[in-house]
C-alpha cells in the first residue's frame, strides 16, 4: 500500500502554468494514477489519469491543456498545467489503483494541494 504526498499548487494568473508532482512512498509500477480535482460545492472529478502500460486520459475541461506523466523509477506522477483558467481553480488529489493478488481494487488518496488562478 502506499503513500501519496502532493506538492506545487499556488496562486497563478489565467494563461499560467503550474506543474504538480506526486510522490509515492512505494513503487507504482503496477498501479494506475490520476489526478483529481473538487472546486469549492462541486463534486470530485477526474482531471486525467495514466495506466501502468502509459496510456492516458483526460477530462474533455483539460483536454490539450493539461499533460500527465509518471516516472515509475521516482515513484513520481506529475501533471503539467498549461493555459490555466480560473474554473481550473480546486484543490487537486493525486489518486493510486492497483488491483491486489486476490483481484481487490486497491485505492489511495494524497491528502491535496490547492490551485488558485486568479488575476
Amino acid at each position: 500500500q502506499v503513500q501519496l504526498v502532493e506538492s506545487g499548487g499556488g496562486l497563478v494568473q489565467p494563461g499560467g502554468s503550474l506543474r504538480l508532482s506526486c510522490a509515492a512512498s512505494g513503487s507504482i509500477f503496477s498501479n494506475t494514477m490520476g489526478w483529481y480535482r473538487q472546486a469549492p460545492g462541486k463534486e470530485r472529478e477526474l482531471v486525467a489519469a495514466i495506466t501502468s502500460g502509459g496510456r492516458t486520459n483526460y477530462a474533455d475541461s483539460v483536454k490539450g491543456r493539461f499533460t500527465i506523466s509518471r516516472d515509475n523509477t521516482k515513484n513520481t506522477v506529475y501533471l503539467q498545467m498549461n493555459s490555466l483558467k480560473p474554473e481550473d481553480t480546486a484543490v487537486y488529489y493525486c489518486n493510486s489503483r492497483v488491483i491486489d493478488y486476490m483481484a481487490r481494487v486497491r485505492e489511495v488518496w494524497g491528502q491535496g494541494t490547492l490551485v488558485t488562478v486568479s488575476s
